[in-house]
């Protein structure tokens, strides 16, 4: 999941006190039609939203972004933002994110001014690390889209191992998840002539050897789950049409998504085939192939089906309990731990799996993230919601580790791992650290910074802290707060609060050139909080707000909320949200709950009709995390919590900016419109914006992400900050009025 959006009318903020009452929008006004009807009935009066690219929503949406552009962009700090973010985004003196290729090769994606869809390029090692990189261009995404009439955003690909040279490219048109796969050759840097081609569509795509692939797609119309995806996978040979694909999988139309795969070692030499069954969002079945491509022998480990299968290292299995599990001998492993087992021993005797267990988190860690170098196997940890990295082998049956000597107190990211050698990327950042390349050997432990880029805002007399506020269960939920050293506690900060709290994934501290120069810089502050339902502190803090227990989620927000109100940081009049995706939901709660806690909200990419979202795009996927509208209980909380549902008459709300993508294909622009639309026929005043391209991620390059930013920063400066005891003095200093 990821980040969403919606708007329409302006109202500029009168200047308040801190001891004012927040100057809240229009109150909502009881209306005829009834919002509660399903997106297909024929008596909603916003139905005609439904259709995506129909031609009466993109008049409407139009309009919206127009108006919303329109009242925004007169604000002289509007063409400010834009220009300067648009700036940093295009910095030529970036870093160039690296990925190891083959032998002692680097490749990069870049995108700047000139190169807006960007360049797919490679450069030597030597070169790269020279800081002056001598880049042969692979592919122009520009060039390839400018030739083709299309808005192609590159979305990576599968290189055959191990010559690693012929890539199944994966292109989608305008950010969309669904995409179109061709075989390139890279040596030669072009499209293979008569190579794979496989038409649009939500798919995956592995090779299986030089003239054979395994291809999961809808092969005839309709067949797909109830969640959209693919469960159908088929064998293609070179020169053949799809028409000619031998089917050698099928999972079951229940399932989320299902496919057939290929498990290689790390030479990238063939094991065995794999195949998995989405049973759920978060409960898998993992089947194992011994025999090869043959499909006799298909075996099932007796692992619970929501641990997670995250690599085979030496013969060994790597797992990652998500629920407690104890094994034919009677071993009890914990949740969040990584376990590990040798693999063909197990197949052959599957009732008596026993694992050994290479880290066992406590309380307040969980593992982010796992990657593999030619000789190790790396984990990423998070302490705290800090970061450490540990490097581990395993020989003479037992496994021995040792922490990389990387920045302490920082978010550590596994960028990219070398399987023909030992080493390893990782970036470094904070809230008010610049990112900073490294280059590790995992075996050695020798680590060398590579780059850091320079600062993008001023940080000076800047500082972070982490608090603990008190949820209404009594549990204690961390924030970050940045702000200023000499903070008037006196509730006049202009604050911006952020959060995600679901599918288990964890927020943290990030150098924002954004947030920076656009907020912080201009004397804002922003909290960050750890919230139930993210990956924070492992699989307990993600599952204690699944389902009906989703309310502790908007609780702990709400909690973090009035601690910062409480400290007299800020106040309902400069206290804004913001949140994408299943933070989209967050924020819709928040708008819907508690009106009178905020005086901004921004609602990105979001999911906003929880009583019919498994008939919306993906949605049906997600009945692990959110539960089932047509189960009783569950129907009855989702109901009770559903923002679309839950906009009442007479209420004050704060006046919301909706955003959203008409090529998301995942949540789908619908939620965003519908409940715009809503806003607009109860007579509530709102902003919305639906960039015509861009997918989940709302922007299909860096001009719309910029474009993007300015709006939503400008939104938020009109809320919080035309109403705060903070100005500007004369050299840009943040002065006390």
């Amino acid at each position: 999941m990821n980040s969403l959006m919606t708007a329409a009318a302006l109202a500029m903020a009168t200047a308040m006190t801190a001891s004012d009452q927040p100057q809240m929008t229009t109150v909502a006004k009881a209306i005829g039609s009834n919002p509660n009807k399903a997106p297909n009935d024929a008596t909603d009066p916003r139905a005609y939203l439904n259709e995506v690219n129909g031609d009466e929503a993109m008049t409407w949406v139009r309009a919206h972004n127009l108006s919303t552009v329109n009242k925004l962009s007169k604000d002289p700090r509007y063409s400010e933002y834009q220009a300067e973010i648009l700036k940093i985004l295009q910095a030529t003196d970036r870093i160039a994110s690296p990925g190891f290729a083959q032998g002692d090769m680097i490749d990069n994606f870049w995108q700047d001014g000139t190169h807006v869809q960007g360049l797919w390029r490679r450069a030597s090692w030597e070169s790269y690390r020279s800081g002056k990189p001598q880049w042969r261009t692979i592919l122009d995404v520009d060039a390839l889209s400018k030739a083709e009439g299309k808005t192609w955003v590159f979305a990576g690909g599968d290189s055959l191992p191990p010559a690693n040279n012929l890539r199944l490219i994966s292109l989608s048109d305008g950010g969309k998840d669904a995409n179109v796969v061709r075989e390139f050759d890279i040596a030669k840097g072009e499209f293979v002539k008569e190579g794979f081609v496989l038409p649009e569509g939500k798919q995956s795509v592995t090779w299986v050897d030089e003239n054979t692939i395994y291809v999961t797609r809808e092969w005839t119309p309709g067949e797909v789950t109830v969640s959209g995806y693919a469960y159908v996978t088929k064998v293609l040979k070179r020169g053949q049409g799809l028409d000619q694909a031998v089917e050698i999988f099928r999972g079951d139309k229940k399932d989320v998504s299902a496919g057939r795969g290929v498990l290689r070692d790390i030479d990238g030499k063939y094991v065995m085939d794999t195949s998995y069954r989405g049973l759920d969002f978060f409960n898998t079945e993992l089947a194992f192939y011994p025999n090869g491509h043959n499909d006799s022998g298909k075996v099932v480990l007796p692992l619970p089906n929501t641990a997670i299968f995250d690599g085979y290292y030496k013969g060994q299995a790597i797992y990652q309990l998500k629920s407690d599990w104890t094994s034919a001998k009677g071993t009890v492993f914990h949740n969040g731990a990584i376990i590990a087992f040798d693999l063909k021993a197990a197949l052959a005797d599957p009732a008596h799996v026993e694992p050994l267990a290479l880290f066992m988190p406590n309380e307040h860690q969980s593992v982010k993230g796992t990657a593999q170098t030619k000789n190790r196997l790396v984990l990423s940890i998070l302490s705290n919601v800090t970061s450490e990295v540990r490097s581990f082998d395993f020989g003479k049956g037992r496994w021995s580790s040792f922490k990389l000597a990387l920045p302490e107190n920082s978010t550590l990211s596994l960028t990219s791992s070398d399987h023909g050698s030992d080493h390893l990327f990782v970036f470094s950042e904070g809230f008010l650290g610049p990112s900073t390349l490294f280059r590790a050997d995992a075996a050695s432990g020798k680590v060398e910074e590579i780059k850091s880029i320079p600062e993008r805002f001023d940080a000076q007399g800047l500082q972070v802290q982490q608090f603990w506020a008190t949820s209404t269960d009594g549990t204690k939920v961390p924030y970050f707060l940045v702000a200023r050293k000499d903070v008037k506690l006196d509730g006049t900060s202009p604050t911006i609060l952020y959060a995600y709290g679901g599918f288990e994934i964890p927020m943290q501290p990030r150098y924002s050139a954004v947030l920076g120069k656009l907020w912080l810089e201009k004397g804002g502050a922003y909290a960050l909080a750890n919230i139930r339902g993210g990956g924070e502190f492992g699989p307990k803090w993600h599952q204690a707000g699944l389902k009906t227990l989703r309310q502790r989620v908007f609780d702990d927000f709400q909690a973090v909320a009035q601690d910062l109100i409480a400290k007299k940081v800020t106040s309902t009049p400069h206290l804004g949200i913001m949140g994408g995706s299943n933070g989209g939901l967050l924020m819709g709660v928040q708008l819907t709950e508690r009106p009178d806690l905020w005086n901004a909200v921004v609602i990105q990419v979001p999911l906003l009709d929880m009583v019919n979202f498994t008939r919306m795009s993906a949605g049906a996927s997600w009945q692990g995390e959110y539960g089932n509208p047509d189960d009783p209980a569950e129907g009855a909380f989702l109901r009770s919590i559903s923002p679309y549902h839950n906009v009442r008459a007479g209420v004050a709300y704060p006046e919301p900016f909706f955003e959203t993508s008409t090529k998301d294909d995942r949540v789908g622009p619908v939620h965003a419109r519908k409940m715009a639309a809503l806003f607009e026929d109860m007579g509530l005043p709102f902003y919305y914006y639906e960039n015509i391209e861009g997918g989940h991620a709302a922007a299909a390059n860096l001009q719309e992400s910029a474009r993007r930013y300015a709006l939503e920063y400008t939104y938020m400066s009109q809320k919080l900050m035309d109403n705060s005891a903070v100005a500007l003095g004369p050299c840009g200093r943040i002065e006390a009025r």
